[in-house]
């Protein structure tokens, strides 16, 4: 049978293959046995962009766009982690928690919204798995009371900081900095430790890294320095960092990163660039690389970057895109040809596009599952740290083991937001809230209008 199975896989064509054969080469080719996927730069503009994710809006109302130019590059990451900032904080809203058994505990945000004469509730339900942000509109819905009305069953209580936690928990996966490995890849290089033991920064590579961003010394540097030394230089003097959008990135470049004689592996600067999700990857020949050239369990994409016509009024760069097979497609889309003019559009491009990348990596089934556990730890600690201050603010004592087992003993969703006695623990306009959800507040009318 094995015999049988091994005839019928044909795996990939080895790099040192590719190479006999002789150009022009591909600029990234999949591994032997695959476990990877290329970008299509045929495939319709738009289609790279990662199926779970949203476009970010960013505070300026610019919502995730590239600044200036003509060009527009879209940063894709988890907007609903936003929306309690961009729509509840500081605004009058409520908060519920309520603990069901078959879900774990539950978290609701619910605010009321006149637009264009309609009547709206914009609704954040947490939960240990996930977390949906949904506005359902309250036409046709007879039999739900509007927020104010029912905030008009207030006690006068001192605001807390119930917003403001659940605000931290929102955006605990909110990511402002990062660091990408930059390898530097010369003709025929087919291994990682050929391509760590590189060490001549060429002309070409000196005018990549200037677009990637700015020459800093390492020693005393203030700003986020993605795991690199800046007190004793073990990680060497200097660096690559920007500041792109309101987000920090730090490069860990292979070649300013510690050469050690003797170390076949250089362990140092693999001890970097390994641990780093997305790396940039600069050819200065027309080369192929192979994604698990570099043995890592984190690297799951990269950024191929090949130059032609370096240092000159007519220098280009030719991009490739490669990611582990469990990371979702990522915008913004190659164009086609996929070639760059040197200037600020491709700098603005290839930024956008590694940001993007380490967002979709952490789809990826190894960073999904390590999320998950984060998420519902995070969650647990939150619902209870609001219980807490519920009770604390009511000047009542913790809740008994048989309470808790009563009033988390109902079945599904909707069911533990209806039947649970849900405490409102939230500020609406200056004085905090609390009442009963049961008797407040009908939620299974809400059952069409959530999408779970």
């Amino acid at each position: 049978v094995s015999s049988v199975l091994q005839d019928d896989y044909i795996p990939y064509p080895r790099i040192e293959d590719v190479l006999e054969k002789g150009g022009p080469y591909p600029q990234v080719i999949l591994p032997q046995f695959g476990g990877y996927w290329i970008e299509d730069v045929e495939a319709p503009a738009g289609t790279p962009s990662s199926s779970e994710s949203s476009f970010c809006e960013e505070e300026d109302g610019g919502e995730g766009l590239s600044p200036g130019g003509g060009h527009s590059y879209r940063l894709e990451c988890n907007s609903t982690a936003r929306a309690y900032r961009k729509h509840f904080l500081g605004k009058e809203h409520m908060n519920y928690y309520c603990s069901g058994s078959s879900i774990g505990n539950l978290i609701m945000s619910l605010k009321h919204e006149d637009s264009e004469g309609q009547e709206f509730l914009r609704i954040i339900l947490r939960s240990r798995t996930k977390t949906v942000h949904d506005r359902i509109s309250l036409a046709g819905i007879n039999q739900l009371p509007s927020v104010p009305q029912i905030a008009k069953v207030r006690c006068s209580l001192q605001v807390h900081q119930g917003s403001q936690l659940i605000l931290v928990y929102d955006e605990h996966e909110v990511n402002n900095t990062f660091k990408y490995g930059v390898v530097y890849q010369k003709f025929g290089q087919t291994s990682e430790e050929e391509l760590f033991g590189n060490n001549e920064e060429t002309p070409a590579f000196k005018e990549f890294l200037s677009i990637l961003g700015d020459n800093i010394e390492l020693q005393d540097f203030k700003g986020f320095r993605g795991g690199l030394d800046v007190s004793h230089g073990q990680t060497g003097t200097e660096s690559v960092y920007t500041v792109f959008r309101q987000r920090e990135i730090m490069f860990h470049v292979s070649t300013k990163l510690p050469f050690t004689e003797g170390d076949v592996q250089q362990l140092q600067r693999k001890r970097h660039i390994g641990n780093d999700i997305v790396a940039a990857v600069f050819q200065e020949e027309a080369t192929p690389f192979v994604p698990d050239m570099i043995a890592s369990n984190f690297l799951h994409a990269y950024v191929l970057v090949q130059v032609e016509n370096p240092c000159t009024e007519h220098t280009t760069y030719k991009v490739s895109v490669t990611a582990r097979e469990d990371v979702p497609p990522f915008g913004p889309p190659l164009p086609n040809p996929a070639v760059f003019k040197k200037g600020p559009e491709f700098r603005d491009f290839l930024l956008t596009k590694l940001i993007n990348a380490e967002n979709a990596c952490y789809k990826s089934d190894k960073f999904a599952k390590l999320e998950g556990r984060t998420r519902a730890a995070l969650l647990d600690n939150l619902h209870d740290e609001l219980h807490r201050q519920s009770q604390a603010m009511m000047g009542m004592g913790q809740v008994g083991e048989e309470d808790k087992l009563e009033n988390g003993g109902h079945g599904g969703l909707l069911e533990s937001f209806k039947l649970c006695c849900i405490n409102l623990i939230t500020m609406s306009g200056q004085k905090s809230v609390m009442c009963s959800a049961a008797d407040q507040l009908n939620v299974t009318s809400l059952q069409n209008g959530l999408r779970c």
